[in-house]
């Protein structure tokens, strides 16, 4: 039962190619933007999309291989935990960022540019 205490999934669209990032301790990370869309009914009938814009984050192994096969437009199964961070800004005042730290990622529909990317990686 301790697996379900923080599960998130998340399916949708990558919305810009994925930020990789080498720290000096040797640590890498990479950082996207999933959305995923809802859709519901307003008042008078109509049907709404809702899209919604989720941080996720990646280290390692897994960050790599992200940036490696992942592009803009990719569609993407995401698994992992959410986090929450704060920093002060540098007016001094606390911001706050909620993350999922992904655990495991599978692409689904491939996009040209993730296409490609794979095809260049797999030669």
């Amino acid at each position: 039962m301790n697996s379900l205490k923080n599960t998130v999934q998340l399916i949708g669209r990558l919305g810009k190619d994925v930020n990789l990032t080498k720290f000096e301790s040797g640590s890498i990370k990479a950082s996207l933007t999933i959305a995923t869309e809802d859709y519901y009914k307003n008042n008078k009938g109509e049907k709404v999309k809702d899209t919604q814009w989720h941080n996720v984050v990646a280290w390692g192994r897994m960050a790599q291989n992200m940036d490696a096969i992942l592009a803009k437009g990719s569609e993407v199964m995401v698994k992992g935990k959410l986090c929450t961070r704060s920093y002060d800004d540098k007016d001094g005042n606390k911001r706050y960022i909620t993350e999922v730290v992904a655990g495991e990622f599978m692409v689904f529909g491939k996009k040209d540019a993730a296409k490609e990317k794979e095809e260049t990686i797999m030669v």
